[in-house]
């Protein structure tokens, strides 16, 4: 059986895996990587004062890693800059805060071929090889470059942009080029799959076609596109919300409820993720219905990411001005509306939270997946159930249509399905988890993973047999390329 290599920006493999707070999607890339006996690669997080292409394997609870150094200013223009300033923005639809400094284009193009460099000699014949987000979009073509025939796969796990905003970023074409060189190109919905096509048909300067069963043509080449949502560790998470941390933390949220119902949000500090949009709508809630005012309270869980970039800072100065501001309007003696917590929370600690909570807000303006929209249900207690409030501009909508959903741009629209969920009669309450739940459980992680890895197998790469790869000589330089 050919092993399986994942290349992901970070490696999150876990080191102990009975850990609360390792992630769903690291244990079913780790069950894989054991499975097919594969390794994980990607960057260290650590800088080196001069990069080489050595790399540093290590075993990691029976999962092998390969981890390589960055210089310092490869992770300012390469991750800071392109992938932070630049590609996240724009595939979340944010033009107004995409940085367009040819600075990063060059940082990007220039670690995507290190990392191509230090990893080609790790890959044996008929490997297969998963490449993971816009982290890493040009590194197929680096790996081409370099002699690797090996099937190579690609998951984004953010939106793609609609085609009008794609080409705001210089050098769009050769982005999308460098796609050309996957066999296999995986989205999350229908949607961003869509927008790809359209890209590739529409654009003037592509002339692609599109072909049947979502395959797509354009630069000479054919690519297989398909649609891979992603889901959590269903059976993981419920054993995280059965743990003992999980009922401690649950009993712990009830008692501290004071028979108050409470609304939960949890999104890691991004202004993708609508939290400031969220805070407006729960004071419009509270506004439009006061004599429900001391009977919910909302809490906000925000761990703090990417502190160095501006866009960030701002936010977190304009979400604690908010907090303050509805608190400051709305509490009394014996009543807070708002907990904001700026903190990480173990996984079964979330189940708990989750579990206790009567309404889950989940409002982002765009978003891939998101994932706590199905943690949220999988935590629910099946006898009384709480009501998910879904953005309709997420990627879980188009699978959750059971859920109430919203346009987390409206204030009106997320005051009225706060009321709507708080008050929901139980039966509807029970008819919709159910629904959710079947959602949840039919596109599990585990499933995820081996749909995408079976259609990469499937996918006849042109040619035949896989070469070896040949190492370059000492000093040449990886795919070296234009900038971007």
């Amino acid at each position: 059986m050919s092993r399986l290599i994942v290349v992901s920006n970070r490696v999150s493999a876990p080191r102990d895996p009975a850990a609360g707070s390792t992630g769903g999607l690291a244990m079913a890339l780790s069950a894989a990587l054991k499975k097919y006996d594969g390794l994980w690669f990607g960057w260290s997080g650590e800088t080196t004062e001069h990069w080489t292409p050595e790399v540093h394997i290590e075993d990691r609870a029976g999962v092998t890693v390969a981890l390589m150094d960055l210089e310092a200013q490869d992770v300012d223009e390469y991750y800071n800059g392109y992938a932070n300033k630049t590609l996240w923005p724009l595939f979340h639809h944010r033009v107004d805060l995409t940085a367009y400094e040819r600075s990063y284009g060059e940082g990007y193009e220039r670690t995507n071929a290190r990392f191509a460099e230090a990893l080609a000699p790790l890959i044996q014949a008929d490997d297969l090889i998963w490449i993971h987000d816009y982290h890493m979009i040009p590194l197929a073509r680096d790996l081409r470059r370099l002699g690797v025939k090996n099937r190579i796969g690609f998951f984004l796990h953010t939106p793609w942009p609609a085609r009008q905003l794609l080409v705001t970023l210089p050098h769009h074409r050769r982005l999308v080029e460098s796609m050309f060189d996957y066999d296999l190109i995986g989205f999350q919905t229908r949607e961003w799959l869509d927008l790809f096509r359209d890209y590739v048909a529409s654009e003037p300067s592509v002339h692609g076609r599109l072909l049947p069963n979502d395959a797509v043509e354009a630069f000479g080449k054919t690519v297989q596109a398909g649609v891979f949502p992603i889901g959590i560790d269903v059976e993981g998470f419920l054993k995280a919300r059965n743990s003992a941390p999980g009922n401690r933390t649950y009993d712990r949220m009830a008692a501290s409820s004071a028979f108050r119902s409470m609304i939960v949000g949890v999104d890691r500090l991004d202004y993708s993720k609508g939290l400031e949009e969220r805070l407006l709508g729960y004071e419009q809630f509270l506004v439009d219905n006061p004599g429900m005012r001391g009977d919910v309270f909302l809490l906000q869980v925000t761990p703090i990411s990417r502190d160095e970039v501006d866009a960030y800072q701002d936010i977190r100065g304009r979400l604690d001005q908010l907090a303050g501001r509805v608190n400051g309007e709305f509490a009394d003696m014996d009543w807070q509306p708002v907990r904001y917590l700026n903190r990480t929370f173990r996984r079964d600690q979330l189940a708990g939270i989750y579990r206790a909570a009567r309404v889950g807000l989940v409002t982002p303006l765009r978003d891939g997946m998101n994932l706590v929209a199905k943690e949220y249900i999988a935590a629910q207690n099946p006898e009384d159930p709480g009501v998910l409030v879904l953005s309709r501009f997420a990627g879980a909508a188009e699978q959750m249509g059971e859920a109430l959903l919203v346009n987390p741009f409206s204030r009106e629209e997320l005051s009225d399905a706060i009321k709507r969920a708080l008050t929901m009669p139980l039966a509807e309450r029970r008819r919709k988890w159910e629904a959710l739940m079947q959602v949840v459980r039919d596109t599990d992680v585990g499933i995820w993973r081996d749909d995408f890895v079976a259609a990469l197998r499937a996918v006849e790469r042109p040619g035949g047999a896989v070469e070896p790869f040949d190492a370059p000589a000492a000093g040449t330089p990886a795919g070296a390329a234009p900038p971007c």
